[in-house]
């Protein structure tokens, strides 16, 4: 007898191997199940394993925006040798890659999983991601930064992916619960990625990066063990390119003419309050001398700030004030919290007013509520599309403003020093915000009566 094992079937139901057991060759047989394609599309695992990794899968998602906030400043400055306020532009532009790559990218991946499967596209999004970040570690230059960065943004962008594999796995009773886990775990990896980047920091700029890599990587072989497919074959459609147009969602706002206004309002407000990740890390090494530890600390608790805020407080403010005015005491205080930053002096006191300041986190869930209740239930879905779109734009468009004024500014040549300008930016779009949403009050309450 040939000594290599073997494997041969008896009758086609009976699986034979031929292996050495303690020296000896042996056959041990093996009972074989009716072959269903199910069985290998939804393998019978834990429940909860796959639930837990796409909650990992979006943290590590909103890890990755805001993991290189703290060192973003000192790493720009080591692979290009600007000075802050030139190095605060190129952070800027990388900022806006990322953003850009998402809101591009994001329809693509999920029309792909659609086609391939939601498993797939998961697993190798996150192996990318995990590649991209031992990139990022190792870029001697801004042009390889610039490359990772947008390798980042498209691997993740699988935000619509991990809640398409939940909407199939998920019973309709139970899928705004698990969809609420996904908000969760976004808003847990946007605390920890500063906090993180910030500690890890102490180790070498390059030590975020690294580690979040490791995760990824760890991730990707944990969904290969744990994740079934849940896109049935039957149920996969063919590839579209004309599905994958990211402005589609955008041109979609001519079909919702009663929220255009309070959709023009969200994107001012939005632009101006995406000032805080634009130029945080900038503006508190130029002005505080702040190490990159002490920035992911105050990302952190301005995180859990917002998000206390937005979970209990936003619910209390509606029920006392109702929601019109929810919003507009929330971008009065925001108003009120940008010129508090543009004049302190004193970083302690940043934390003092934290919780003040995050009351501005009222305003788009309030905004989005209105617009929620002005559409017909058969349109919930398409607002909601414009809506992230908008939110998507912002990003892209923000940090290429803040980080401009922050550079023309604290420049060596500059005619008036002021590291708080772009507080002062967003304060002024936080003010036209508000006009707007004043001028929209008529046209609102016409089409209530």
């Amino acid at each position: 007898m040939d000594r290599n094992a073997f494997i041969h079937l008896q009758k086609g139901l009976t699986l034979s191997l031929c292996l050495p057991i303690y020296g000896k060759w042996s056959y041990i047989g093996l009972k074989l199940l009716p072959f269903k394609p199910s069985s290998i599309e939804k393998p019978k695992l834990n429940k909860k394993a796959p639930l837990f990794f796409i909650i990992v899968t979006v943290m590590l998602d909103a890890m990755g925006i805001g993991l290189i906030m703290p060192v973003m400043p000192e790493l720009i400055q080591q692979v290009s040798h600007a000075s802050m306020a030139d190095a605060a532009l190129w952070g800027g532009l990388l900022t806006t890659s990322y953003a850009a790559m998402q809101f591009l990218f994001g329809p693509l991946l999920g029309n792909l999983s659609d086609r391939f499967g939601r498993r797939p596209v998961l697993i190798i999004s996150l192996v990318f991601m995990g590649l991209d970040y031992f990139l990022m570690a190792i870029a001697p230059s801004l042009l390889l930064l610039f490359i990772a960065r947008i390798i980042s943004g498209i691997t993740g962008a699988t935000y619509s992916t991990a809640a398409a594999y939940l909407s199939d796995s998920s019973a309709k009773g139970q899928r705004s619960a698990n969809f609420g886990y996904i908000g969760g775990a976004f808003g847990i990896g946007f605390v920890l990625g500063p906090a993180i980047g910030g500690f890890l920091a102490e180790f070498g700029v390059r030590m975020p990066f690294i580690i979040a890599g490791v995760l990824a990587l760890m991730n990707a072989a944990f969904g290969l063990l744990v994740l079934p497919e849940t896109l049935a074959r039957h149920n996969r459609r063919t590839f579209e390119w004309a599905r994958t147009n990211p402005f589609t969602a955008l041109l979609r706002i001519r079909n919702l003419p009663m929220v255009g206004n309070l959709m023009f309002v969200v994107l001012i407000y939005s632009t101006a309050n995406y000032v805080y990740p634009s130029v945080w890390s900038f503006f508190t090494i130029e002005k505080f001398a702040w190490e990159p530890k002490m920035i992911g600390i105050s990302l952190a608790v301005y995180g859990i700030c917002a998000a206390f805020i937005q979970v209990v407080v936003l619910g209390v403010m509606i029920r006392k004030f109702g929601v019109e005015r929810t919003a507009i005491i929330g971008m009065f205080i925001s108003v009120v919290a940008f010129a508090f930053l543009i004049m302190i002096d004193n970083s302690f006191l940043i934390f003092i007013g934290m919780p003040i300041t995050a009351l501005g986190a009222v305003v788009s869930p309030a905004l989005q509520g209105m617009m929620a209740d002005q559409v017909s239930d058969d349109e919930q879905g398409e607002l909601q599309g414009v809506f992230a779109s908008v939110m998507a734009l912002s990003a892209i468009i923000s940090p290429l403003i803040m980080t401009y004024t922050f550079q023309q500014f604290t420049k060596a040549d500059t005619i008036y020093y002021l590291p708080g300008a772009p507080f002062a930016a967003a304060a002024l779009l936080t003010i036209a915000a508000m006009v707007a949403f004043y001028l929209s009050r008529a046209e609102r309450h016409a089409y209530a009566n």
